[in-house]
């Protein structure tokens, strides 16, 4: 007999209460795709690099008309919250700490 087992889904603010709980270990690399909390793999030297010139060449060309932010949370959608490499944001005065971007 063969039973299927369902995945459990998670909201975008499940996963953030369970991060406050301390569910996961601070250096834990996750991400919420799609309701499902993914392990990454760690991060390469040579996506080190590649990430640390994207940013300086971003720096360079946009100035403060955005905000680069990298390897940090981006909310996509009520069951979606990656760290996306870079992500040029628009600037606001908090610097996005009243809330994630994309909400």
């Amino acid at each position: 007999m063969v039973t299927e087992v369902a995945a459990k889904r998670f909201t975008v603010e499940q996963f953030q209460r369970m991060a406050d709980a301390g569910v996961f270990d601070e250096d834990d690399r996750l991400e919420l795709l799609d309701g499902e909390i993914l392990q990454m793999n760690p991060v390469g030297r040579r996506h080190v690099a590649s990430v640390n010139r994207l940013t300086r060449v971003f720096a360079r060309v946009v100035g403060g008309r955005a905000l680069i932010s990298v390897q940090n949370p981006l909310v996509l959608g009520p069951a979606a919250e990656p760290q996306p490499d870079l992500v040029l944001l628009q600037p606001r005065p908090d610097d996005y700490e009243g809330a994630l971007p994309g909400r």
